[in-house]
């Protein structure tokens, strides 16, 4: 396993992420608070997630292989509204054999909204176990520690 000392995610800006994007808001994204209801930070959440492992310029699952998410933890800091956009940053925090821990935090306005925790494991679709990385998935997730 490879660790690797930083910021601690309650404390992370947007600029301590190594992968950045962004979502636009809808309108109905908003819930009966007018506020943008917790089931779209999840959704926002995977917008930086799939960005990074599913890039078509930069392949990261070995053949035959996909990525699930084993654990995700979220934590909820200040409300998001509409309209206006949410920051999404990514980074690695572990890279284990077969697994990855990817610290992500929303961000309005330079506001942290919320951050998250999440376990990824590759699988390979036949067997349905887990499958070690690659040396090119290892080199790239390593990338954004």
């Amino acid at each position: 396993m490879q660790d690797v000392e930083t910021i601690p995610l309650a404390e992370a800006r947007i600029d301590d992420f190594a992968l950045r994007t962004y979502e636009k808001l809808r309108y109905a994204d908003t819930d009966r608070q007018g506020h943008v209801n917790n089931a779209v930070f999840a959704s926002m959440l995977e917008t930086g997630r799939v960005e990074l492992l599913y890039n078509p310029d930069r392949p990261l699952a070995d053949e035959q292989c996909s990525f699930v998410i084993a654990r995700l933890t979220l934590d909820l800091h200040a409300e998001i509204t509409w309209p206006g956009r949410v920051d999404i940053g990514t980074r690695a925090a572990r890279i284990g054999r077969s697994s990855i821990t990817l610290e992500q935090g929303l961000f309005q306005n330079g506001q942290r909204a919320a951050t998250a925790s999440t376990v990824i494991v590759q699988v390979n679709d036949t067997t349905r176990r887990s499958q070690p990385f690659s040396a090119i998935a290892r080199q790239a997730f390593a990338s954004l520690l």
